[in-house]
């Protein structure tokens, strides 16, 4: 990879994330082509109206939250699943168009598309003979 994207964030350990602040942070692959990257994160159970995505300056927020789902009028009374957070940074090279970012979630996947800028990628030069 050609430095495009840094990670900044730490990996946090899971809990209620609502009383505490914590986040799970989701595991992310980073694909480098000639055009851009496409970054994929795992982010089973976050519907797309609690995914929010960020770019602010130089650095890329995914966040999403997941809500465990009851049957109406029912209470749990035992839960190993509670609502939980998935938060993750990443710092975004210069030569990433971030204006023209390109989100997708399905299947409980996040895929993310950002172009490289025009004058960052490659492009054929003709010669001509003299």
């Amino acid at each position: 990879m050609n430095n495009e994207v840094s990670q900044i964030d730490k990996p946090q350990a899971a809990g209620d994330s609502a009383s505490t602040g914590r986040a799970m942070t989701p595991a992310v692959d980073v694909i480098e082509d000639d055009s851009g990257i496409t970054l994929r994160a795992d982010m089973p159970g976050v519907p797309r109206d609690q995914l929010e995505l960020r770019v602010e300056g130089d650095t890329l927020l995914i966040e999403g939250k997941v809500q465990p789902q009851a049957p109406a009028g029912l209470e749990a009374v035992y839960a190993e699943f509670r609502a939980s957070r998935f938060r993750r940074t990443f710092t975004l090279s210069r030569e990433l168009d971030s204006a023209k970012v390109d989100a997708n979630l399905k299947d409980g996947v996040l895929t993310l598309r950002i172009p490289k800028q025009a004058h960052a990628q490659p492009r054929r030069i003709a010669v001509s003979a003299a």
